[in-house]
């Protein structure tokens, strides 16, 4: 893409919400490089996957120059930005910088995630960038910034990037501690104890969704195993769910014939 920094426009969101710490570091970090707007959720969507809100309307409310809050999810601030809201289509989207790392299978309830998936839906090239928390819990989210630019012009550079988008995952830290960048795939979470049920005092039960803390598995390649080993990890996601080995093998159960029946020849027989 031979075009000058002043002619991209780079569209942030998150789901952290607008006032999240870690969206004012990339915006700061973007904004330095290339022309950028700022469209969030007006509150937290953690976990909001690709949700649309479609059962009452938006509101799109101005924060500050090039900054908007959307009382919707991060799905709807990428669709209403993408179709005509702002004043022209933008180039690239980068979603984060989240509060917390998205590795594995994350990325399926992440609306970090989530607002690259409906970028790369609507045409754009894009990207999700996460941080993990340091040993006490805290985020210094200047290293995953920077990887953030670093990223992008090697994505801008690129003649295309149609039907898959990065997810980038950076390892807690000061700029310059991480050991490199690793190109890698999804491992996977494993998940103990999910659900717990509990009484309030009126009788009525309710339940939290949580539990022990994940742990995880993955080969020498996956995303995991990149943080862990301290480098930076970033993954490209594919939109095409499709599963090819399954395609074959299911077609050769010929759903297209009459099955077997039991019980007489009859439905529900026996």
């Amino acid at each position: 893409m031979s075009r000058s920094p002043s002619d991209i426009l780079i569209l942030i969101t998150n789901d952290d919400g607008i006032h999240g710490t870690g969206l004012g570091a990339l915006e700061e970090a973007l904004s330095a490089r290339w022309g950028t707007v700022v469209v969030a959720p007006d509150r937290e969507q953690s976990a909001a996957s690709h949700a649309l809100t479609l059962h009452h309307p938006l509101r799109m409310v101005p924060m500050g120059a090039g900054r908007f809050a959307v009382d919707g999810t991060p799905t709807d601030c990428v669709m209403l930005s993408m179709h005509g809201l702002l004043p022209r289509r933008p180039d690239v989207v980068v979603s984060g910088i989240n509060q917390g790392s998205n590795l594995g299978d994350d990325v399926i309830y992440s609306g970090t995630v989530a607002a690259a998936v409906e970028g790369t839906l609507l045409g754009a090239r894009s990207m999700a960038v996460s941080l993990a928390p340091d040993t006490a819990g805290g985020f210094d989210f200047r290293q995953a910034a920077e990887v953030s630019v670093t990223v992008v012009e090697r994505m801008l550079a690129e003649e295309r990037m149609g039907g898959y988008l990065l997810n980038v995952n950076v390892p807690p830290g000061p700029p310059g501690s991480a050991r490199g960048i690793r190109v890698c795939r999804l491992g996977r979470r494993i998940f103990r104890e999910g659900i717990f049920p509990h009484t309030d005092p009126r009788g009525r039960p309710y339940y939290w969704i949580g539990g022990q803390d994940p742990t995880w598995e993955g080969e020498a390649d996956s995303d995991f195993q990149a943080i862990e080993d301290g480098f930076i990890s970033v993954a490209p996601l594919r939109l095409d769910w499709t599963h090819e080995e399954g395609l074959e093998r299911i077609r050769r159960w010929e759903l297209d014939r009459p099955g077997p029946r039991g019980g007489g020849g009859e439905p529900g027989g026996g």
